[in-house]
């Protein structure tokens, strides 16, 4: 087999092992006698696998000293001198006893080579504040006292909140999600996420009858408000947003004869109003700060008249999430932020790390790290999107240690306190 490492290669035998086609990983080594080995970066040598087109298979495993025999397959391990102890790789390479299919050694040695290549002692700097906000809090809170109260099935328009691990669970809990209220039976209950709708999908569950409760962030309402007073003052409302988004959307419907839509400062030169006198602007809450302010300043340019709302309309999570950010970013060779692929804030930690020169990735989950962004990475910079679980940053901490050596320093730029109370209808149950 093509592993070869200065690290101790253990061989192992495994009864009914995952076949010719997949790969075990082990999540722990198991040895007579002796308490069980960890295996924490066996979540980015599956992901590795993955990557490379070969099903990794999780269990623990017992390890022996005999090199090349197998039940159903080899399996090989890499066992890294830890802080603790050792700590395992934990991969394995698996076949018929007759032999393993060339493709699954090759992808199981190159797997391996970019792991151990991503081996050493790092440091981890977290960024504080990070993962969920009270907005979301709120809305996942919500969801969940709604199937206790009531029972499965209960309804979501759209995503509660951005992230593929919250949505899961709800699911697995009962709640079923929808794209448009034409999916939910008549009479069903129904929770609006917490990126708000417009007036007319209010309008449309109230046609059919639905039992409605709304888990709009309460700083998105404050949007929708605005745009429903800036319009009615007669004023043209330019919304800085990102097309296609929900919580753009749902502002947009608020006032739609009177709102346009502007992404960027260079869709503001080609902007035509009815009266340049009376302009106001919204913002999208999970915005870039400094993206934002370029756009408002250009406005401001255009229409000197330009009015805005009295407090800032980016979020105060989404904003210290940025902050904190900001802080360790130029001190890290590499930024991690935690949060899903359609998640608007999350996507905006990872450009503002880039702007700061430092390569950084948008991750799922640990499982999405790939070891070669950490070759070379000594000190690396985490963070989580407002709708990203604390639980998801936990375990790329306990991915990162399966590599090497951790230390992990917390820059806390400030302690957020904010709660937000739940709908009458939810606190009552």
């Amino acid at each position: 087999m093509p592993f070869t490492a200065a690290q101790s290669i253990m061989a192992a035998n495994r009864p009914g092992g995952p076949g010719a086609d997949g790969v075990l990983v082990a999540d722990e080594l198991l040895t007579p006698g002796a308490p069980p080995i960890p295996c924490p970066a066996a979540v980015l040598l599956a992901g590795e696998l993955r990557r490379r087109g070969v099903p990794p298979v999780r269990d623990r495993l017992w390890a022996d000293s005999a090199p090349g025999r197998g039940d159903n397959g080899l399996t090989l391990c890499a066992v890294l001198p830890g802080r603790d102890g050792p700590s395992g790789l934990g991969l394995a390479a698996a076949g018929q006893e007759d032999g393993v299919p060339p493709d699954v050694v090759t992808a199981a040695g190159s797997a391996m080579a970019s792991c151990l290549s991503a081996a050493g002692p790092r440091t981890v700097l977290l960024a504080a504040p990070r993962s969920f906000c009270a907005g979301v809090e709120r809305a996942i809170e919500i969801v969940e006292k709604v199937l206790d109260q009531r029972g499965a099935p209960v309804y979501v328009r759209k995503q509660i909140v951005h992230n593929s691990h919250v949505v899961r669970g709800l699911e697995e809990r009962g709640a079923v999600f929808v794209d448009e209220l034409d999916e939910v039976p008549g009479g069903a209950t129904v929770v609006f996420s917490a990126h708000g709708v417009s007036p007319a999908v209010h309008a449309e569950a109230a046609r059919k009858g639905l039992d409605v409760i709304d888990a709009t962030c309460p700083l998105v309402t404050k949007v929708h408000a605005e745009a429903r007073r800036f319009a009615a003052r007669g004023d043209t409302v330019v919304l800085i947003g990102h097309e296609g988004h929900e919580e753009v959307e749902g502002t947009l419907g608020e006032a739609p004869a009177s709102t346009v839509l502007v992404q960027n400062a260079d869709e503001v030169a080609g902007l035509e109003v009815e009266d340049p006198e009376r302009v106001s602007y919204l913002t999208q809450t999970t915005l870039a700060v400094d993206e934002t302010a370029e756009v408002v300043d250009a406005l401001r340019e255009r229409f000197p008249a330009l009015r805005g709302p009295v407090s800032d309309d980016i979020c105060y999570a989404t904003t210290n999430r940025q902050h904190a950010l900001s802080a360790i970013a130029e001190e890290s060779d590499l930024v991690l932020v935690v949060g899903s692929g359609n998640s608007s804030n999350s996507a905006r930690l990872v450009e503002l790390a880039r702007r700061a020169g430092t390569e950084a990735h948008l991750i799922d989950d640990a499982g999405d790290i790939e070891a070669g962004w950490l070759a070379g990475a000594r000190v690396v910079g985490l963070t989580a999107g407002a709708s990203a679980p604390p639980r998801l940053v936990s375990a790329v901490i306990a991915a990162l240690g399966g590599l090497g050596p951790v230390t992990v320093t917390e820059r806390e730029i400030t302690r957020e306190t904010v709660h937000f109370a739940l709908p009458p209808a939810v606190a009552r149950g």
